[in-house]
């Protein structure tokens, strides 16, 4: 499922898998080691990412996903 990413809610970090088609793990990780900034919010403390943050993550130079891992 491609999420489109133009509305102005938050993403989780399945919608930001389904994206980038990674595992939600990597993005998990990918969060932990800052490459890309995740929002915790609630007593869960669940990631939530910004649209305009992960497209922002796809437009580095080279975005290669294995490179990040």
């Amino acid at each position: 499922m491609k999420t489109s990413l133009r509305n102005s809610r938050m993403l989780t970090t399945t919608e930001v898998a389904d994206f980038l088609d990674v595992h939600p793990n990597t993005v998990r990780q990918w969060a932990n080691k800052g490459f890309i900034h995740a929002y915790r919010l609630g007593p869960r403390r669940d990631r939530r990412f910004k649209h305009e943050e992960v497209e922002n993550f796809l437009r580095q130079d080279n975005f290669q996903p294995q490179q990040l891992l």
